[in-house]
């Protein structure tokens, strides 16, 4: 599949700000599965952007913008394919993927993705809650998917229970959130349960049959590396297996990695409205 994704960040300013230095994370991946085509960038008022990687692979952009303004707006327009990825619960987890998922260099190579955060934190009483519910499945194929479907069942999807400060912990006592909560709470029980899981940000394309969650703004879920197989993605916002509706825009640890935009600014307080668009385009 091909989608076109339109992306909008409007800042407001309650007064004139003097200056301002902005980092940006809006430029989707290319990787085995997902590749790029075309990507256009406006910012007004108008400024340059100057792009590197970060240590998680993810297109980093940054502008300045010396003269005042009110209003800032970064608007993007991506073209990106999709390769449609294989059906996860049909994944066999044969004796050779265990002993590899068990060995010492399989855990100091995703050691990062295996460490809490404190996005992705939650107690002992918390994950021993979520085990006596989904048990302690040794295959972590099978313990991911019984994960996400706990989630996608004992949470609330609720806008205004939680922002983008809440932690896994926090999220985990209310039983409500977004995508983002989702998203951290089962980090939070993978890692815990030593199984490498990411953060993956990105785009959501919902067609008018669908009853897909996520699409208004950047959607959040989760990829487990999996040995042999490589990283599958899991969406407990959906309680589905990323197939190709989902369109990646960075990885990272946690929500603090991938943050969109990050800016700082002299002045006064602001608001922010988001839009985003995802169209199909055509089959590849």
């Amino acid at each position: 599949m091909k989608f076109e994704i339109q992306h909008t960040n409007i800042f407001q300013y309650e007064s004139e700000v003097d200056q301002s230095l902005n980092t940006i994370r809006l430029k989707p991946r290319s990787d085995e599965r997902q590749r790029l085509l075309s990507y256009r960038i406006t910012i007004t008022p108008s400024s340059l952007t100057r792009e590197h990687l970060d240590i998680w692979g993810n297109t980093v952009g940054t502008f300045y913008i010396p003269e005042q303004h009110k209003e800032l707006e970064i608007q993007t327009t991506s073209i990106v394919s999709i390769q449609r990825a294989p059906f996860i619960h049909r994944i066999q987890y044969s004796p050779e993927m265990q002993t590899i998922f068990h060995s010492q260099l399989f855990y100091e190579h995703y050691l990062p993705y295996l460490k809490s955060t404190n996005f992705t934190f939650m107690t002992e009483v918390q994950l021993e809650e979520v085990y006596h519910a989904i048990g302690h499945a040794e295959n972590p194929v099978l313990f991911s998917l019984n994960l996400m479907q706990y989630l996608y069942s004992t949470f609330e999807y609720d806008a205004d229970a939680t922002d983008v400060t809440t932690t896994a912990s926090q999220a985990f006592i209310l039983k409500r959130g977004v995508c983002q909560d989702f998203t951290h709470v089962m980090l939070a029980v993978l890692r815990a349960k030593g199984i490498p899981a990411r953060y993956v940000s990105g785009y959501l394309y919902v067609d008018d049959n669908s009853a897909l969650i996520g699409d208004i703004a950047t959607h959040a879920w989760v990829e487990v590396m999996i040995p042999g197989i490589g990283w599958i993605g899991l969406d407990p916002t959906n309680n589905v297996e990323v197939l190709e509706n989902h369109i990646i825009l960075c990885i990272g640890r946690d929500y603090l990695d991938i943050s969109p935009v990050v800016g700082v600014y002299t002045g006064g307080k602001h608001e922010l409205s988001v839009k985003v668009t995802v169209k199909a385009l055509n089959h590849l």
